[in-house]
């Protein structure tokens, strides 16, 4: 949603953009004020979705992100495709980069130099391109973590996304004690692209935040399930976005585990996990989140006894295969 505002933001004509019950939650002031800035009519509903948006006429700005975020910096540049002069972006910290690489490869103008990214429109149709799209990293992470956490497994995930704004997991778990191998590295359409073979490993806790949480924001629900099975105490700060995803990803994901025997406390930006805990199987809620309910699934697997998601069919939202994969690596999931 927050990508097409920013198209839609310059083309002539008027648009609505409206979601189901979880994304009408999600906060869209924050895309919406910097397209107003570079010209369109944006309206929203107490600061949620649906979006209004009249477009067309637009001008370059240089804009100062007030979080680092990679929807709402490709909001902007994607405007800016259509906008009277150039088109910069700030951001306090690092953050996907996806848009910059694929608007890159074809054929528009746009340099990064730190966290600064400047687009220089251009009279010229976007070049076409062919590509492989390679497997989504935060999809991977849950068989990946699995592999860590079940006994004697192997897993090889093939032609998986290893765009380092993307895997502060790998580098979390790789501190945490985790095995990894990486094989037939390339690269397609400006992307890395790998092999990652991953053992089951003892884990250690660690402390994460700063610019490590941009990297995984999707990715703290399995971590926080990671984190049951790791020796001592592994602490997530700074991570106070969480909040305003699919569900409040700091409470539900603490309540969620606590259920299952977890010793897992919430904290305002983040939450403290003390491992390792022995999980006991039980009736557990996905609150509606696809990641949160893969999460539990994966805790599943390594507690005691059965364990029902309920909720568990919005695990198609992001990963329609999911448990057929777990089922074909052996997993007993119903």
């Amino acid at each position: 949603m927050r990508l097409l505002a920013g198209i839609l933001a310059g083309q002539p004509f008027a648009s609505i953009l409206d979601g189901h019950t979880g994304l009408r939650r999600r906060p869209m002031e924050r895309v919406a004020v910097p397209l107003r800035e570079m010209g369109a009519d944006v309206a929203t509903h107490d600061g949620c979705p649906p979006l209004t948006i009249a477009g067309g006429n637009l001008r370059g700005i240089d804009y100062h992100l007030p979080v680092a975020s990679a929807q709402v910096k490709s909001a902007v540049l994607l405007a800016g495709l259509y906008a009277e002069g150039q088109t910069t972006v700030r951001q306090p910290g690092p953050s996907r980069d996806h848009t910059e690489r694929m608007l890159r490869a074809q054929g528009v103008s746009v340099e990064s130099r730190g966290d600064k990214i400047t687009l220089a429109p251009d009279t010229q149709v976007l070049a076409p391109i062919s590509l492989s799209i390679p497997a989504d990293f935060s999809s991977a992470a849950f068989p990946l973590v699995a592999a860590l956490l079940v006994p004697e497994a192997e897993v090889t995930l093939e032609a998986v996304g290893v765009n380092a704004t993307r895997t502060g997991l790998l580098d979390v778990l790789g501190a945490m004690g985790a095995e990894f191998i990486w094989r037939n590295r390339t690269e397609g359409g400006g992307e890395p692209v790998a092999d990652l073979v991953v053992h089951s490993s003892g884990l250690r806790g660690i402390e994460v935040s700063g610019e490590t949480v941009v990297r995984m924001i999707d990715e703290f629900p399995i971590l926080a399930v990671a984190a049951t099975q790791a020796r001592g105490e592994t602490l997530v700060r700074d991570a106070r976005e969480l909040r305003v995803k699919e569900a409040d990803r700091i409470a539900s994901v603490v309540a969620e585990l606590r259920a299952l025997g977890a010793s897992i406390e919430e904290r305002d930006d983040g939450f403290m996990v003390e491992g390792p805990t022995r999980l006991r199987g039980a009736q557990v809620r996905s609150h509606g989140d696809h990641r949160l309910a893969m999460a539990l699934v994966v805790a599943g697997l390594v507690a005691e006894g059965e364990t029902v998601v309920e909720g568990g069919d919005v695990i198609a939202d992001s990963f329609p295969d999911f448990v057929s994969h777990l089922q074909e690596l052996g997993a007993e999931i119903e």
